[in-house]
């Protein structure tokens, strides 16, 4: 009998809100899916600033998760003749342990300057490893969250290679398509033929017009005040997007509160 009152008085509650707050919920936008991505500094020489924020690893995605973001952006490489795709963001180990060398020039697992071994040297996420395409993608999905993959320009070269075009676009193709029918996938390059492939080979997966860029901040590091995207942010939210893409993951969240539904 008191499980029947309690639930007569929420329904009660419920019926009895004032006919504006309904208008008011009515009236606001559908709020966009939020695509959590990692700052990289711009103007000369970016790499000696670069704080390894990309959500390329365990504990990033952890962080993009609790700010609130319902999708994170990856950074595809490729390792010596494709044999591994990786997610990294820099052309080189810029930011890792060991000897600096450019991805396409190292094997993940043979030789003593191994990908794998290496770790994290600076940054907020100092320590964590390198993952591979498949193992991020599991890591994505168990934190319920979107895979968007760019993958990176430097892969161009071996992905147009004869010589390895097979392997390494394997590489790069069966993780996603093992997962696409369970886990929601996207896709996409600024290397136009890279572009190109992928319109090819996953045309169904290309982001389009998702995750559209809403910062209007150029990032540096220190970061600078989210504040100054406020004016962009409001632009974007008004032409009503399906999702977008912020390096102020946290502070987005919060500014959008209120503002749709």
């Amino acid at each position: 009998m008191r499980a029947k009152a309690v639930l007569a008085a929420t329904v009660l509650a419920t019926v009895s809100l004032p006919p504006q707050a309904y208008a008011q919920s009515a009236r606001l936008p559908a709020c966009p899916l939020l695509f959590g991505h990692g700052g990289y500094p711009t103007g000369a020489n970016p790499w000696d600033r670069d704080q390894i924020r990309q959500p390329n690893n365990p504990a990033a995605l952890n962080d993009q998760k609790t700010w609130g973001a319902g999708g994170v952006e990856g950074d595809v490489q490729l390792t010596q003749q494709g044999t591994k795709a990786v997610m990294w963001h820099n052309t080189s180990t810029n930011g890792l342990t060991g000897v600096k060398k450019n991805i396409t020039d190292i094997w993940w697992t043979a030789g003593s300057d191994n990908l794998r071994d290496r770790s994290i040297a600076r940054g907020p996420y100092t320590g964590e490893q390198v993952n591979t395409l498949r193992q991020w993608l599991d890591q994505v999905r168990s934190r319920g969250l979107v895979a968007l993959l760019e993958i990176k320009p430097e892969t161009r070269a071996i992905l147009s290679d004869p010589a390895y075009t097979a392997a390494a676009w394997k590489e790069i193709s069966d993780p996603i398509k093992e997962r696409q029918a369970s886990q929601r996938i996207l896709v996409y390059s600024t290397d136009s033929w890279v572009q190109g492939e992928l319109a090819r080979r996953h045309p169904t997966l290309l982001k389009g017009s998702e995750a559209r860029w809403t910062d209007s901040v150029a990032w540096q590091e220190p970061p600078a005040a989210w504040s100054g995207n406020v004016g962009r942010w409001q632009e974007v939210l008004n032409q009503a997007p399906k999702s977008v893409m912020t390096n102020y993951t946290k502070e987005y969240r919060a500014w959008l509160k209120g503002k749709c539904a």
